[in-house]
């Protein structure tokens, strides 16, 4: 198959869809590769590194003009027009955008999101939402620790002692366990909150308390457990209760990281204004749910803002902050998913059966459809 990489456009967007790495790879399986001039400049991979892997540099149109093309982002309209009608589209595609589905289902094209990946042993390879989330929770401390105005570690010195910066973090996926780890590389006291009881004895094999909040029926307990990996949103007094004892943990934090996000939906408020109210002049929130509306109302996408003496960061791409790495774990998924859907011989083959294949399947040609 003739496989395009183009170069990313949306603002902010520096990770590219595959690497020296793996395109070294498809060339191996008789592949044409084709990545778009500049495509990895921003990830640290100049063209002279892909050429040595084997692949051609071109245009953006010849990028989209392949059979198949691999993308970080979801195509805009101009994007989209260069696709041949047929053509397969991988990339995180964002399956709850219906108007970007319906674009791409008028422009006669396969196209699969991988973000829509089951969360099972079988799918982990290729698990993007995963392999990102990673990155986000290391880069979240990172960028905490240049706005916060003070040590992360205690120090003693001759000047005297300087104490460990309080981190509080709020949901305990990926993104959460990662962000703990990493402040607790950085000498920080850390405290952790989550829905899901199952994830206690990993908090604090990091090294981070657990914020327990007891749960006193059997519908709380039955739903903490989540669905596929992910959380599920909790009664109202169970909301409460967390809400409780997050308002007085916060009162005492300097840094707050809040992760929590249910796909699809809006992300849950966890942290009220009348809390930042309460909270130590200088503390920082790094709200990774930003993109989604965010866990407080007080964050801004794409905005660095102070509030109340609070600093807020509203950053929604924190995986291109780390480009080179970031692009790298993503390429390696999209390698794994790809063994899906070409077969022995490199063509493309839609098999329906294939639970990971179903449920990445975003659109699909009219002449595939009526073959299936």
């Amino acid at each position: 198959m003739h496989i395009g990489i183009p170069q990313e456009t949306r603002v902010g967007e520096t990770r590219v869809a595959a690497t020296p790495e793996t395109v070294k790879k498809y060339v191996a399986q008789g592949h044409k590769v084709t990545v778009q001039s500049g495509a990895g400049l921003r990830a640290s991979l100049p063209d002279g590194t892909y050429e040595s892997a084997g692949a051609h540099i071109g245009t953006a149109a010849q990028a989209f003009g392949a059979e198949l093309v691999l993308k970080v982002r979801s195509p805009d309209e101009d994007e989209l027009a260069q696709m041949k009608p047929g053509a397969v589209l991988v990339g995180m595609l964002n399956p709850f955008d219906a108007e970007n589905k319906a674009r791409m289902a008028a422009a006669g094209i396969t196209a699969f999101a991988l973000e829509a990946a089951p969360r099972t042993t079988r799918a982990q390879s290729m698990d993007v939402l995963s392999s990102q989330a990673n990155i986000a929770g290391y880069k979240a401390v990172l960028v905490a620790a240049h706005y916060y105005q003070r040590f992360m570690p205690m120090l003693m010195t001759a000047a005297g002692t300087v104490k460990a910066a309080r981190v509080l973090i709020l949901g305990a996926g990926v993104a959460g366990l990662q962000a703990i780890a990493t402040a607790k590389r950085l000498g920080a006291v850390i405290e952790a909150s989550d829905v899901r009881p199952a994830v206690k004895e990993q908090i604090e094999s990091l090294g981070g308390k657990f914020l327990d909040v007891p749960f006193i029926t059997d519908e709380e307990r039955e739903i903490a457990q989540g669905v596929g990996g992910y959380a599920r949103p909790m009664p109202p007094d169970w909301m409460r209760r967390q809400a409780e004892l997050v308002h007085e943990r916060a009162r005492q934090a300097d840094i707050i990281i809040t992760t929590a996000l249910i796909p699809g939906r809006q992300a849950p408020v966890l942290l009220q204004e009348a809390t930042v109210r309460e909270m130590k002049p200088g503390s920082v929130v790094v709200d990774l749910a930003a993109a989604q509306g965010g866990n407080c109302p007080l964050t801004v996408a794409d905005e660095v803002v102070e509030r109340h003496g609070v600093t807020f960061v509203g950053h929604t791409n924190l995986a291109s902050m780390v480009a080179a790495d970031a692009s790298a774990l993503y390429a390696r998924n999209v390698l794994d998913f790809l063994k899906l859907v070409i077969d022995k011989e490199g063509q493309f083959t839609l098999n329906l059966e294939d639970d990971i294949v179903a449920a990445c399947l975003m659109t699909r040609r009219e002449e595939e459809a009526l073959a299936c």
